[in-house]
């Protein structure tokens, strides 16, 4: 009698191992059943697996073994490259293998009862081409460059300015990768972003199995999609950053827009970058990378000036006939001191536009009325009571919000300290802008768009809809509006409050606030009608704002870089970033300190290891949270140490609700 088959199993729980079942007696697997999901009892519950190898024996006796109930069949086994991309990801990112798996599996196929697919009927209309433009010359060189570079992994910076036809090159990529029978992954940093990239790719391979993942999708059409595009049906991939993941067996090529984006970097569970992760999914499949922006990130743009491990391709001018990059403005607020956060300059802008019919927009990065509430009798500060921040006015909504945790409360008639009664709104968001300018243009036809105005997919096409329709003359938005937008009627952009960015903590801060006012300048003057942009501050004279006047990003970046570089900063260094909370800031910094004076760290000299402190938020939904920067020149010594680390840390008894986590490549501190 042949010895009972061992089947290795990864689950969804947060422990850095695989489980062994038994085989039913009766059954057989083969090697052909590695990748198939496997439903399994766990503990007293059952939960979906995915078996990741067969075995022999067990370091677990036989007789202890329980034996797996089912193997899932209804789809191709996950492929080798698939395990591969998530071994990796838990690898670097220091994860439990299981949890990374099952996480990049749709809910919907990783539940014990999965929710009911609807068909889907393909559309009985003759779908219709749309014809491709012209190529510019830097387009077409663009192209040829690649092109040139033939089969095999390649990583292009595509470094366009605003509207130059970045996705025209795009475009032209996914139209070869699909004669030559592959697949095309595409990712976007936002759902936002998605809608309209959507139709566009649609509309130029209506028959190409165009499907996109997100987390707006309901779980029975996120499953159906993922396995579309397993089954190799879908040939086009667009999705956001858990999209990376997708199964693709044909896959010939990857595109990243907008690549710089934070949006790419998960911030909770497994913490990784969809960015990144994308580009070793490329060197693994040896395919081409195409990486688009026009503030790319300091490490992309490094990874061209300095190695050459990516090629730099640019396109410096907009790709419409007659469509020129905005003139750009400083306004100085010391002499032209805003009213109501407007300076008589950008009042006037706006007016000429309004007679003229044209689109402004209204860059504000901060929504709510107010940020804070607060009384000037005895000084009480509406702050939040679980978080280490203020509640922010939403008075649409009548109520103080906190932006962190979701708390809510009522706005108070009087103060709840003294009773007084006049309390005040301090500083402004967009709804207090909202406000401000209904008062001063009431003929003016205004519309707000933030988080509040549009938390989905519908809703935000409703608002876009309305845009491209004429129906909005004045715009108030977030970055929501910064980026991937073309609306031909808008000629205005005024910035209203940047400069808060410029003396920020967070060392990356000016590269952020580069990225958003470029992006966002960008929205203005995309067709045949010249753009403006009007920036309010009171540092005319900042290099930043000196270079973002010139459109010069290069020169920004290298100064940037060289920075960074005499201070030892990313990416010149390598860090990572370990984390605590718990009840009691004591409780979250004494974990910090013992996993400090762990033996990984004498045993590795070559990492540092900074003194524990609380984070800036340091205190977030009722928790306190502590952190410890871990850095290092050689990120191969780095990962070597946190393997190790890792081990340990995973024996230390933790007291009571303590939570940790490590962050590589923390995106912010």
């Amino acid at each position: 009698m042949p010895p009972p088959q061992i089947a290795r199993v990864a689950l969804d729980v947060p422990l850095r191992r695989f489980f062994d079942y038994r085989v039913p007696e009766g059954g057989v697997l083969s090697t052909d059943d590695i990748g198939c999901r496997v439903r399994v009892p766990f503990g007293r519950h059952r939960k979906i697996g995915i078996i990741v190898d067969l075995a022999a024996d067990s370091v677990i006796p036989l007789a202890q073994l329980k034996t797996f109930e089912v193997v899932l069949r209804d789809l191709p086994p996950l492929p080798a490259d698939w395990l591969r991309l998530t071994e990796f990801c838990a690898d670097y990112y220091h994860a439990p293998l299981g949890q990374v798996m099952l996480s990049a599996v749709p809910a919907g196929l990783r539940s014990l009862t999965p929710p009911l697919e609807r068909r889907h009927r393909p559309s009985a209309a003759h779908p219709v081409v749309q014809p491709a433009p012209d190529l510019t010359a830097e387009q077409s060189a663009a192209l040829a460059a690649i092109a040139a570079c033939g089969d095999g992994f390649h990583a292009f910076l595509l470094h366009g300015v605003t509207g130059s036809g970045k996705t025209e090159v795009y475009l032209r990529l996914v139209d070869a990768t699909l004669a030559a029978g592959r697949q095309i992954l595409l990712l976007v940093p936002e759902i936002n972003l998605t809608p309209q990239l959507e139709a566009r790719v649609a509309a130029r391979f209506p028959a190409a199995g165009l499907v996109s993942l997100h987390s707006e999708l309901g779980e029975a059409a996120r499953s159906r999609n993922w396995r579309a595009a397993l089954t190799g049906s879908a040939r086009i991939v667009l999705g956001t950053r858990l999209a990376v993941f997708t199964p693709l067996p044909e896959l010939g090529l990857i595109i990243v827009d907008e690549e710089h984006d934070a949006s790419y970097k998960q911030q909770d569970g497994v913490r990784y970058s969809a960015r990144d992760l994308a580009v070793f999914r490329a060197h693994q499949r040896r395919i081409a990378i195409v990486l688009g922006s026009a503030t790319p990130s300091f490490e992309s743009w490094a990874n061209c000036a300095g190695g050459g491990r990516y090629r730099l391709l640019s396109l410096h001018e907009r790709a419409i006939d007659g469509a020129r990059l905005p003139v750009v403005r400083r306004i100085d607020t010391r002499v032209d001191k805003p009213h109501d956060g407007l300076s008589s300059a950008l009042l006037l802008a706006i007016e000429q536009r309004l007679a003229r019919s044209e689109q402004s927009l209204l860059f504000l990065n901060r929504r709510g009325y107010a940020p804070v509430l607060a009384c000037l009798a005895c000084g009480w500060i509406s702050r939040c009571h679980r978080c280490a921040a203020n509640l922010v006015l939403h008075l649409f909504d009548r109520c103080l919000r906190c932006h962190h945790c979701g708390f809510q409360a009522a706005v108070p008639k009087s103060c709840p300290t003294c009773g007084n009664q006049d309390v005040s709104a301090f500083g402004r968001g967009t709804q207090r802008l909202e406000a401000v300018l209904a008062e001063r243009f009431p003929q003016a036809r205004i519309l707000r768009v933030d988080r509040d105005s549009a938390n989905s997919r519908r809703q935000w096409e409703a608002l876009v809809a309305k845009i491209h329709g004429g129906e909005a003359d004045i715009l108030v938005g977030t970055q929501m509006l910064a980026k991937g937008h073309d609306f031909p009627r808008l000629t205005l952009v005024g910035v209203v409050a940047p400069d808060a960015a410029l003396f920020a903590a967070d060392w990356r801060a000016p590269e952020r606030l580069f990225a958003q006012l470029m992006q966002v300048a960008g929205r203005a003057g995309r067709a045949e009608r010249p753009g403006e942009v009007l920036i309010q501050t009171q540092f005319p004279d900042h290099p930043l704002y000196a270079t973002l006047a010139c459109h010069d990003y290069p020169t920004f970046a290298m100064t940037q870089l060289g920075e960074r570089q005499r201070a030892g900063f990313p990416p010149y260094t390598h860090q990572a970033v370990l984390r605590a909370e718990a009840p009691k800031m004591a409780d979250a910094l004494n974990f910090l300190v013992v996993a400090r004076a762990s033996p990984a760290v004498l045993a590795h000299p070559e990492v540092t290891l900074y003194d524990p402190v609380p984070m800036r938020l340091s205190r977030r939904a009722s928790l306190e949270r502590g952190q410890l920067l871990v850095e290092s020149a050689s990120r191969r010594i780095l990962q070597r140490f946190l393997a190790l680390w890792v081990s340990q840390l995973d024996s230390v008894r933790l007291p009571a609700r303590l939570r940790w986590h490590l962050e590589v490549d923390p995106g912010e501190f």
